[in-house]
């Protein structure tokens, strides 16, 4: 053995009497202890995303392939899930973790009180929500969607909030033509003319529309944050019950999680590599595109350069809660501190990304 007697106490030290032997079999006991102690295992967190693992996805694919989930003590397993579900499954046990929409969080509590989520890591500071046109429909700003027609899958939160984004840009909602479509004809509908626009994610809609060979100089992107919607879009959110019990697990996460977004935000391509490895039918390319819109639009905000990375500002949050209970009709204002904690994130000077924006 490395550390038996004779090899760490032989010749004519191991001979002494007294208080040297005394000190030997004492060193070479603690390192037979030392051997025989197993590692401490790590905490296992089971992360839901919603749909298939992309370029959004990235920096929890870049924090397993660098380590840095190991380094805090986690274990992370990401299990993609249908977009509804994955809150679902934080909400019944069956996932401790989710990147999930914060407003769908919102509506969820209405319709289950009691509901065992809170959000505590803002991703989105900007939400993707958008009404993505085409100019040659006479399309260009939002009060053009008057006497247009619009595809907006029900199931989604672009088009839930809709409504409010009209109202607070005097749309006559009168005017305006919905059309509940499934999202998997949304962008052939409105590639084929048969539409003038869609409600939905705007870097997912924009990138399906060019991929259908529609001219991007014919598309128009109104990204409803940029015309008075005061909301924040996805974030982590984590089963409280969880939380109570693996507190140190839950930071570790977002200790993890926001070394790698820093990393991503520096190098979105590179990032996109720990993607690929893990979903091989994703394209480099286009994930990248995904990426690169997804950190300019929604990540990487005035508020993020003046807050830091995951944080709220507490009036915006505010104005945008009451405009959900308005627009979803609930029967009372949340409290903030029902929908997010902060206690979670990691110290501001870990979440600062300096004044400079990503290329």
């Amino acid at each position: 053995m490395i550390f038996g007697h004779n090899r760490v106490c032989g010749g004519w030290e191991g001979r002494m009497m007294g208080i040297r032997h005394l000190t030997c079999s004492i060193t070479a006991g603690m390192a037979l202890l030392a051997l025989a102690t197993p590692v401490l295992a790590q905490t296992k967190i089971r992360f839901a995303i919603e749909g298939s693992l992309n370029g959004v996805h990235a920096p929890l694919a870049l924090a397993q392939e660098r380590g840095f989930y190991k380094a805090e003590g986690v274990e992370v397993a990401l299990d993609a899930s249908p977009a509804p579900e994955a809150l679902a499954r934080v909400a019944n046990g069956a996932a401790d973790m989710a990147l999930a929409d914060i407003n769908t969080l919102v509506r969820l509590r209405e319709q289950t009180p009691g509901v065992p989520l809170k959000a505590i890591f803002i991703v989105y500071n900007k939400p993707a929500y958008a009404v993505i046109a085409r100019k040659s429909r006479g399309i260009a700003r939002p009060k053009d969607l008057e006497g247009k027609r619009i595809g907006a899958p029900p199931g989604e939160m672009a088009s839930a909030v809709f409504p409010a984004f009209a109202k607070l840009n005097e749309i006559d909602l009168s005017k305006v033509k919905i059309d509940n479509v499934a999202a998997a004809i949304r962008e052939p509908m409105l590639a084929a003319g048969q539409i003038d626009a869609v409600t939905g994610t705007f870097f997912a809609a924009f990138i399906n529309l060019k991929e259908r060979g529609v001219p991007l100089d014919d598309l128009v992107v109104l990204q409803m944050a940029d015309y008075g919607l005061p909301l924040y879009g996805d974030a982590i959110i984590v089963n409280t019950a969880f939380a109570k019990d693996h507190p140190q697990a839950v930071k570790g996460l977002l200790r993890a999680y926001t070394k790698a977004l820093r990393e991503t935000i520096r190098s979105p391509a590179r990032a996109v590599d720990a993607v690929i490895k893990q979903n091989e039918a994703a394209k480099k390319d286009i994930e990248v595109e995904r990426l690169r819109m997804a950190i300019n639009e929604s990540i990487v905000t005035e508020d993020v350069q003046a807050q830091g990375l995951g944080e709220i500002d507490a009036a915006r949050f505010e104005r945008g809660l009451e405009l959900l209970t308005q627009t979803f009709k609930l029967k009372s204002k949340p409290e903030p501190s029902d929908i997010f904690d902060d206690a979670f994130l990691p110290p501001e000077a870990e979440r600062r990304l300096g004044p400079a924006r990503p290329g």
